[in-house]
C-alpha cells in the first residue's frame, strides 16, 4: 500500500489530532496498519481486523475469486485456517453456507465479527459431523521453517510464527489440509490452497494419492505461483 493510502486510512481512523499522532506512532513501530485502523480491504470489501489476527493479503484474492466461481449458489464451503474470515465472507456472498475454522481464539472471534460461522480448533476437527462441501479453501502457513528469517524484518515483532511456519518444506499443513479436504468434499468438489514457489510439485503425489484430479497451478500476472486448484474425483 502506498504511503498516501496509509495516511488516508490513519486520518479516517483518528478522531482528533492527538489520536492521529498516537496512531502514527504505532505504525512507525511496524504494527500492521489493519490492526491500527481495525479494517482491511479484500476483494472490494472492508473486513474487520482485530489485533493478533493475520491480515488478508491481496495475493489471496485470485484464490478467493476462483473458489467463488467453483462454488454453486446455495452450495457448501469450508474454509480452514480462516484468520479474519475474509475468504469465507467472499464465499458466503455467493450465497452459500460457509463453515470456517481456526486454531486461534482471536481469529475465530474476529471471523465471527465478520459474520462468519467460525469454529475453534485444528483444521477440520471442530466441524460438525456430516458436512459435505462443494468447495474447500485454505490459506495455511506455508513458509518453510528455514526461510522464516527472510520475511520482512518487523514481521515477528507483532505477529506469531504460527501464522507462517509450514514446516521444513512449507508443506506440512498443506498436506494435512488436502488430506482432510478429500474426506469432506463431494465428488466433483474443488480444493483451493494458497502456496508458493515449487510447493505445487512437492505436493503433487499427495494430491494424487488423496484422490484429486485436474490439478491446476494458479499464477499471478507476474507469473508467480499463488495457489493450486484441484477437483475431487
Amino acid at each position: 500500500m502506498a504511503a498516501e493510502e496509509e495516511a488516508d486510512e490513519l486520518l479516517a481512523a483518528a478522531g482528533s489530532g492527538a489520536e492521529l499522532e498516537a496512531l502514527v506512532e504505532r505504525r512507525l513501530t511496524g504494527e500492521p496498519l489493519a490492526w491500527i485502523t481495525g479494517t482491511a480491504p479484500f476483494l472490494g470489501r472492508m473486513v474487520v481486523i482485530t489485533p493478533g489476527v493475520y491480515v488478508p493479503r491481496w495475493q489471496t484474492e485470485q484464490l478467493a475469486e476462483r473458489a467463488f466461481e467453483r462454488l454453486p449458489q446455495g452450495g457448501v464451503a469450508i474454509d480452514v485456517c480462516t484468520g479474519s474470515g475474509a475468504l469465507a465472507v467472499v464465499l458466503a456472498s455467493r450465497p452459500a453456507r460457509v463453515y470456517a475454522t481456526d486454531l486461534s481464539p482471536e481469529a475465530v472471534a474476529c471471523a465471527r465479527a465478520n459474520g462468519v460461522d467460525a469454529y475453534l480448533g485444528d483444521l477440520f476437527a471442530p466441524l460438525p459431523d456430516g458436512i459435505v462441501a462443494d468447495v474447500v479453501t485454505s490459506v495455511v502457513p506455508y513458509v518453510p521453517t528455514g526461510e522464516l528469517g527472510l520475511l520482512q524484518r518487523d514481521t515477528f515483532t507483532f505477529e506469531t510464527p504460527l501464522a507462517y511456519d509450514g514446516g521444513p518444506d512449507g508443506c506440512a499443513l498443506l498436506r494435512r489440509a488436502l488430506s482432510g479436504g478429500a474426506r469432506r468434499l463431494r465428488s466433483g468438489g474443488a480444493l483451493l490452497l494458497e502456496l508458493g514457489g515449487d510447493q505445487a510439485s512437492l505436493i503433487a503425489d499427495d494430491l494424487e494419492y488423496a484422490g484429486y484430479v485436474d490439478v491446476k497451478v494458479l499464477k499471478d500476472e507476474d507469473g508467480d505461483v499463488r495457489g493450486i486448484e484441484a477437483t475431487k474425483a
